[in-house]
């Protein structure tokens, strides 16, 4: 029994030529495993860019967040920043609300999204209330008394408001509602932060008002110019700043520390109660909290380095994790600030657990298939193994050497087809074992018959089971 292939040009055994393209095709899929693995594992460590809505262009807002961007690329970090610079926090927040920027800064009492969650606490603005004492007459020495020492005052006053964002007239009123003033009887005029000279020097005007940093340059020059123009600055204290945190949970209770704007003279003389709120990176709670957690734990390892370049880093601070902040901690940054971040196992764990089920599956019906496709190969082992058993029956009955030759070529070829048959896996060791077996004892029964016909037995070795 041949088992070559009679069709071959190269004469090559078909079986042999078979097992190299599997061989081959097992090559080809490890390949493709270890590619397929390859991308999925630079998929997922791959840094991941937020887009990050933030402006006005020249802003300290702007220039913080672009310093963060170039740390982290440097740092080679992660979590990557593209800033996107616009007009302002309304047009950041529009932005943010149409998925066009994954990240937004803004000020925590502006309208923002029914989503938006704080990721970190970029710095706190106060709220600092001031009057003009005016100027001393010539030749006095006394120091001109202020119209308005308080804001119970500022009724039938008007009030210069710097900047134009309609969150701070808001917000003066929500202080003159809880100070007992009505807010209609105070008029208001806006200025921009490039119009402190005509906001000093407009008389209508009887108080000031900023919202900003403590070390705010635009605060203190509105000072400093309102008090050359006008006389010395009279602080209004926020005395309700209290109740106004209690009522209001975005605005917080605040103290502004005496000789903050200024020590020579000192601005102002003593602290002064009043009120903040926070001005913040935002983003929406669909952004991952995995990306947000390490986009938090890389701002604040850097916080302290970054300082040396950006003051304003420093003021950085976590947001209230509470669950009933007013504006809520996203779920990214809560985790990390409270210590409940998982590992990867933890959060993985389900995944790779059923990727070792479903591939320990796969293998057992990998198994069964193969066991399945090979069932006629040991069909056709266990028909050559008992003819091999009535061949050594027909052995002890021959009756010349040429029908003994003959059978054991016969036997031969089916030694070559089990060999290949185990080669492919089509049986299994034990089989080829019981062939090695019947095959010694046929070897024997053809010694044995040769020697009872008086011929002269080859010094054939013994076989031994295989």
């Amino acid at each position: 029994m041949s088992t070559s292939d009679p069709g071959s040009t190269s004469g090559e055994p078909l079986r042999r030529r078979k097992r190299k393209d599997y061989s081959l095709l097992v090559l080809a899929a490890g390949i493709f495993l270890f590619g397929a693995v390859a991308a999925a594992t630079y998929y997922v460590l791959r840094p991941v860019t937020l887009r990050v809505a933030v402006g006005p262009a020249g802003s300290d807002d702007e220039k913080l967040i672009k310093a963060l961007a170039q740390a982290f690329t440097h740092e080679g970090s992660p979590v990557r920043l593209a800033p996107i610079v616009t007009e302002g926090t309304t047009e950041s927040i529009a932005l943010l609300a149409a998925s066009k920027a994954d990240m937004a800064v803004a000020r925590g009492d502006l309208d923002l999204p029914a989503s938006a969650t704080s990721v970190a606490i970029l710095r706190k603005n106060v709220v600092v209330l001031w009057a003009p004492s005016g100027l001393p007459a010539k030749g006095s020495r006394k120091p001109p008394a202020p119209k308005i020492k308080e804001l119970g005052d500022l009724a039938g006053h008007r009030v210069g408001v710097i900047g134009r964002t309609q969150a701070n007239v808001t917000l003066l009123r929500v202080i003159l509602t809880e100070s007992g003033v009505n807010p209609d009887k105070v008029a208001v005029t806006q200025f921009g932060t490039s119009q402190l000279a005509e906001l000093a020097r407009d008389p209508a005007i009887d108080a000031f008002m900023a919202v900003g940093p403590l070390a705010s340059k635009i605060t203190t020059e509105a000072i400093a110019v309102t008090a050359k123009a006008r006389g010395e600055p009279k602080f209004l204290p926020i005395d309700v700043s209290d109740a106004i945190a209690q009522k209001h949970p975005l605005y917080e209770s605040e103290e502004i520390p005496g000789s903050v704007f200024s020590s020579s003279p000192a601005r102002p003389e003593d602290k002064v109660d009043t009120v903040s709120v926070n001005h913040l990176i935002i983003a929406p709670k669909s952004l991952s909290d995995t990306t947000v957690g390490t986009f938090v734990r890389q701002l604040f390892a850097i916080r302290g380095e970054l300082a040396k370049e950006v003051p304003g880093a420093a003021k950085i601070e976590k947001p209230d994790t509470d669950k009933d902040a007013a504006l809520p901690a996203h779920q990214g940054a809560a985790a990390y600030i409270d210590g409940t971040e998982r590992t990867f196992l933890e959060k993985y764990s389900d995944y790779i657990w059923g990727v070792i089920l479903l591939l320990s599956g796969l293998g057992s019906a990998g198994v069964w298939l193969r066991h399945y496709l090979n069932r006629n190969e040991r069909e056709k082992i266990t028909l050559h193994r008992d003819n091999l058993l009535t061949m050594i029956s027909k052995v002890r009955q021959a009756e010349s050497e040429e029908e003994l030759t003959a059978m054991q070529g016969e036997v031969d070829g089916i030694l070559g087809e089990a060999l290949d048959c185990y080669d492919d896996g089509g049986i299994e060791e034990g089989d080829l074992s019981a062939i090695g077996l019947v095959l010694e004892q046929f070897h024997h029964a053809v010694a044995d018959r040769r020697f009872a016909m008086g011929a002269a037995a080859p010094d054939l070795p013994r076989m031994r089971a295989l």
